[in-house]
């Protein structure tokens, strides 16, 4: 049903009057946005919407069409009601393990959005590592996991993975925030705070000093992003991020994409335990999870 959301970026892209406020709602990227209006107009053969200097206006042909697209989803609203009735969707309860770097801004946007058709449904989130996120799905204390560097295990399905680049992450009066880019040999002469030897940024950091000749020193190692983040407002302290996880805490930290040639990628992996009969909610939960991740532009990884 994917046309049906499609649907749903122009309705909102009509109320909001921009396609990056609208995004914004949506939790999807403004490119998305603008290009499903584009394949629209070219299947309708006309412009539905006026691209004016501030924002976005609907002609009048994209009137008609937006009278449309609210009375299908009212009665869209109404069938998925009934449905939702018989699958008992309507209460249920999601258990997920997921890596700390989603906790801060991706999980409660992807929850926040699937509450919308789902307010009754509960949820059971526990952050964990890759480790942790195995022994949770097989015994059955998680339906899913969303974690980072999952290994390949017979008895785990992955249901997708996504490439993730790590970045480096400073205040933005750092000497450093202003380019476009850095290399680790750039953040070497800085004091370095970064994440200890579990979390999977920090394992990518040193698979990539294993083949250099590049030593860094950290200042400061620790388990929370949250303290790590901290430090960044002090003493023009760097640490390092999956670009997913990367919180710019309202535009005061910056985040640089690593140009070090050939520095390892991680692979953001969705996992359940093979052969297990999810609970109805918690798989369409990893459907919606799934198609969250697709909107937000990221690569698959590869297999």
């Amino acid at each position: 049903m994917n046309h049906l959301r499609f649907l749903r970026y122009v309705d909102e892209v009509a109320r909001a009057g921009s396609i990056r406020q609208a995004a914004e709602r949506l939790h999807v990227a403004p490119s998305a946005v603008n290009r499903r209006i584009l394949d629209l107009e070219d299947e309708l053969g006309t412009p539905i919407f006026e691209r004016l200097p501030r924002g976005m206006r609907l002609t009048t042909a994209g009137e008609l069409f937006v009278r449309y697209i609210r009375g299908r989803t009212a009665e869209l609203d109404e069938v998925r009601s009934q449905i939702e009735e018989l699958k008992g969707l309507r209460r249920g309860r999601v258990s997920l393990v997921a890596s700390q770097a989603l906790a801060p801004a991706l999980l409660p946007a992807v929850v926040a959005r699937f509450r919308d058709a789902h307010p009754l449904a509960g949820y059971a989130v526990r952050i964990g590592d890759h480790h942790q996120a195995l022994e949770a799905l097989r015994a059955y204390d998680a339906d899913l996991a969303l974690v980072f560097n999952l290994a390949p295990e017979a008895d785990i399905e992955v249901l997708a993975a996504f490439d993730q680049q790590l970045v480096a992450v400073m205040h933005r009066d750092h000497p450093l925030a202003g380019r476009t880019g850095v290399r680790l040999r750039d953040c070497a002469g800085y004091p370095l705070v970064l994440p200890n030897g579990d979390i999977a940024g920090r394992q990518l950091i040193e698979q990539f000093l294993a083949r250099s000749s590049l030593k860094l020193q950290p200042m400061v190692e620790s388990n929370s992003f949250e303290f790590l983040r901290g430090c960044l407002y002090h003493g023009q302290a760097i640490t390092f991020q999956i670009a997913v996880g990367a919180v710019t805490d309202g535009g005061e930290l910056v985040t640089l994409p690593l140009e070090d040639r050939q520095f390892p990628h991680g692979r953001l992996v969705l996992a359940r335990l093979r052969g297990r009969q999810l609970p109805v909610i918690a798989h369409a939960f990893g459907e919606h999870l799934m198609e969250a991740l697709r909107e937000m532009d990221m690569a698959p990884a590869e297999a």
